[in-house]
């Protein structure tokens, strides 16, 4: 029978650890517990660390795209949920059972989530929300304790003597849960409550949350799962007690939750086994240009460790060192420490020549950026882009026939194109809405175009059908419109669309100026690369925060 080896509290540090790796992930987790943004001076505070290690270490995580440096302040990035990303593409389990999850979500009218051990705790991988004034949804990766959940108490049925031990023992040195700090303060439940509540589960085959995370909250759970009759996940329902009491939950939800959980083991039973072959990587490469490029600053062991969590994200849930070293492009011996320093650490698993990701890798950023919006990710590229061409930069969606302003980046010229956040304008006379509307089918336009009272609104508005069909043609084939003086007088503007990762455009950013200002030639020469270029840097992010998680517009 294969060992599995995994990290123990207060273990002895390897004698072939990355430090800086270690460093790096300290300040990824301190970021984390305060939400995602801290000074230096106070992250030097947080991690023990002097402020030049500091500096060195937000300078090689700013350059990785995992973090972003504003003055003094330090901001975890979109880019970093790549991490936990890998995690998440390596279980399959979002993307085997997200679906049905997110089908479930709809017939109940429910907030539905499945959910993974972490030692004495939970995370949970996907959810599907319902959108209501009484909001219930949990942060994806916040670690919760077993034992104030009802997935937590599903998963305590499978316990050894050894699992048990640890809780007892964890419970004994945190009795406030300072260990969670996602958590909302209560007294904790006794021991005994739970350890009865896990005896009813384990005869029952299912668990119940009546109000142990906070008043007014409850939650029904089953098990799913795997193929060798372990537990998968865990599948629950999350409501409120204005909608539901527990018995009721339980006896009105409860035969639904189960047919769902069989038809997602028929799932993971059908499902094609995993590849475990990623393929040849050529990040070793690029942290060596960083490093010759950025010199001490960039502290290149930190940067490639990170690289070897990513591995996993293509190669499936167990990679052996061969195949993380050929994912990555290092060296088995850097490979090698690197993957020793995860497993100290808690964020790798080995199991004979066999290394897994554990749920661990959530923490690293994953809870605050997964509910990021697009308006978010676009913000800085908004303002790095106005900053470059001195004009204002926007980001609009499409709302019906009109386009709303969810993000932007204004200049301080005397000068200056003054638009708010929240603003609408007619989308057929701008081209934030030119280009959206451009890429809608035929038989979304169609209706759109028939109710548009296409009003002349400045000198040289189009008023005509025919010729405003002919310019969303135009937008479609060449990647952008431009507009000169048809929302108002001296006002022009180019835009280019924003895609999300089925390549639709869900929104569109463009410059906006006077016309004075810039040449239509000038625009295109000058203005369209860079807009293409912010384009692009914002889709990156928004693929990567959207792989697995729901990004709101705004």
């Amino acid at each position: 029978m294969p060992t599995t080896r995994t990290a123990r509290r207060g273990a002895e540090v390897p004698a072939e650890a990355v430090a800086p790796l270690m460093r790096g992930i300290a300040v990824l987790r301190r970021l984390t517990e305060a939400d995602g943004s801290l000074a230096l001076g106070d992250l030097e505070r947080a991690t023990g660390l002097a402020r030049s290690t500091v500096d060195r270490v937000t300078l090689t995580l700013a350059r990785t795209g995992y973090v972003r440096i504003d003055g003094r302040t330090v901001t975890l990035a979109p880019r970093l949920m790549e991490l936990g990303n890998a995690y998440l593409s390596s279980i399959r389990l979002p993307g085997l059972l997200g679906d049905r999850a997110d089908a479930l979500a709809d017939e109940l009218d429910e907030t539905v989530s499945l959910a993974v051990p972490d030692g004495g705790g939970i995370r949970f991988v996907h959810q599907a929300t319902r959108r209501r004034a009484m909001s219930l949804r949990f942060r994806i990766g916040d670690l919760l304790p077993v034992e104030r959940t009802a997935p937590g108490t599903l998963f305590a049925t499978l316990w050894g003597a050894g699992e048990w031990q640890a809780w007892r023992e964890r419970r004994a040195s945190d009795p406030e849960g300072e260990g969670f700090p996602s958590l909302p303060k209560r007294p904790c439940p006794a021991d005994d409550l739970f350890e009865e509540r896990v005896a009813a589960a384990r005869a029952d085959g299912w668990a119940v949350d009546d109000q142990l995370i906070e008043p007014g909250l409850l939650a029904l759970a089953v098990p799913v799962r795997d193929p060798d009759g372990g537990f998968a996940c865990v599948l629950s329902v999350v409501s409120h007690t204005s909608r539901h009491t527990a018995q009721g939950l339980r006896e009105d939800l409860l035969p639904r939750l189960r047919d769902a959980a069989s038809a997602m083991e028929r799932r993971l039973r059908d499902a094609p086994p995993a590849g475990t072959s990623p393929s040849e990587g050529a990040l070793a490469s690029w942290t060596t240009a960083s490093k010759q490029e950025l010199g001490r600053g960039f502290v290149e062991s930190l940067a490639r460790g990170l690289t070897v969590v990513t591995a996993f994200g293509d190669g499936g849930a167990a990679l052996t060192l061969s195949a993380v070293a050929r994912a990555t492009g290092l060296s088995r011996a850097s490979a090698r420490r690197a993957l020793l320093t995860l497993e100290h650490l808690g964020y790798v698993t080995a199991e004979g020549r066999d290394h897994r990701l554990t749920p661990r890798v959530m923490a690293l950023g994953y809870p605050p950026l997964s509910r990021t919006t697009l308006a978010r990710i676009a913000g800085p590229h908004l303002s790095a882009l106005a900053g470059r061409i001195q004009d204002s930069a926007s980001l609009a969606v499409l709302a019906d026939d009109s386009v709303q302003y969810v993000a932007r980046a204004a200049t301080h010229r005397i000068m200056d194109v003054d638009i708010t956040v929240g603003t609408r304008f007619p989308a057929y006379a701008t081209s934030l809405g030119r280009v959206l509307l451009a890429d809608l089918p035929p038989a979304d336009l169609a209706p759109l175009l028939d109710h548009a009272e296409l009003r002349p609104l400045a000198p040289h508005t189009l008023t005509h059908r025919t010729e405003l069909e002919a310019a969303l043609e135009r937008a479609c084939v060449e990647g952008y419109a431009l507009v000169d003086e048809e929302l108002e007088a001296g006002l022009r503007s180019i835009a280019v669309p924003v895609r999300d990762r089925a390549g639709s455009a869900v929104a569109s950013i463009n410059v906006a100026m006077h016309s004075s200002s810039r040449t239509i030639e000038a625009c295109l020469e000058e203005v369209l690369p860079e807009l293409r270029l912010t384009a692009g840097h914002i889709e990156s992010e928004l693929h990567i925060a959207a792989r697995f998680t729901q990004v709101p517009l705004m």
